[in-house]
């Protein structure tokens, strides 16, 4: 009976907004894991065989399609898009915010419900802007721990 050694994970990366991708490549290659950094615009990834920059259209949605499509349970998917996690999590993939948050099937659903409620009161409030409050070093932290925790989980089995 020969025993072959599991699929690495694969880090699915919604690329445009993510301000974790150094700390992605890093933690990537000390798990062995492949990173697909997904995105309609050019970017630069590190020369590695494991790391592929994956180019989509500049079609509308055309990254969030394609990391689920490809999104299965021995991925995990990077993104702060509420409704693409929802996707990815119905493929059985992992999902982390880029704070380190994870997205599960018991809090995916009250995430939907909030995004849709800010998004009615933005409608509501002409000229009012606002945003995700900055990325700090705390919630590049948790990230690289959370990362390195489902890395570990998905090795695992």
């Amino acid at each position: 009976m020969s025993l072959s050694a599991p699929t690495p994970p694969t880090i699915l990366v919604d690329a445009d907004a993510c301000p974790v991708k150094d700390e992605i490549y890093r933690v990537a290659e000390r798990h062995g894991a492949h990173v697909r950094v997904v995105s309609n615009s050019p970017f630069r990834v590190p020369m590695s065989e494991r790391v592929r920059r994956v180019l989509v259209s500049d079609r509308f949605d055309a990254a969030d399609d394609w990391i689920a499509e490809n999104a299965d349970a021995r991925s995990v998917v990077v993104t702060a898009d509420i409704l693409l996690a929802e996707r990815c999590l119905k493929a059985g993939a992992r999902v982390l915010k880029h704070d380190g948050r994870e997205f599960d099937a018991a809090s995916i659903g009250s995430a939907i419900a909030t995004r849709a409620i800010m998004e009615d009161l933005r409608a509501g409030m002409d000229g009012v802007g606002g945003g995700p409050p900055p990325f700090s070093k705390a919630d590049r932290s948790k990230f690289l721990q959370a990362l390195d925790r489902v890395l570990v989980r998905i090795a695992r089995g």
